[in-house]
């Protein structure tokens, strides 16, 4: 499980982290009227997200998750912060489930 454990990771923290820049775009772009880096930032989040849902779905298969578990996972990549909060409960889990 840890081969699908750590590209879960990496790309739970990369989608975190944009975001946060995502929602800078759009308060320059709906507060301060400049729509260039939210065009630019949009597409790629939305990229790196369809990865980050491939990576939950191959550590849930692997770890066996229940699909609402799962659903729930993938939903922490769309609100600010939570992915990083997600990622960290995910970690622990598959870490206490691989002791076991």
């Amino acid at each position: 499980m840890e081969s699908a454990l750590k590209p879960f990771r990496v790309l739970a923290y990369i989608v975190g982290v944009m975001l946060l820049v995502l929602c800078g775009g759009m308060v320059l772009r709906y507060g301060f009227d400049i729509p260039g880096p939210s065009k630019v930032i949009s597409p790629i989040h939305g990229g790196l997200y369809m990865l980050y849902l491939v990576a939950v779905m191959n550590l849930g298969m692997k770890a066996r998750w229940a699909w609402p578990y799962m659903l729930g996972v993938m939903l922490g990549g769309t609100v600010p912060f939570l992915s990083f909060y997600v990622e960290r409960r995910v970690t622990q889990r598959v870490a206490t489930a691989a002791e076991a």
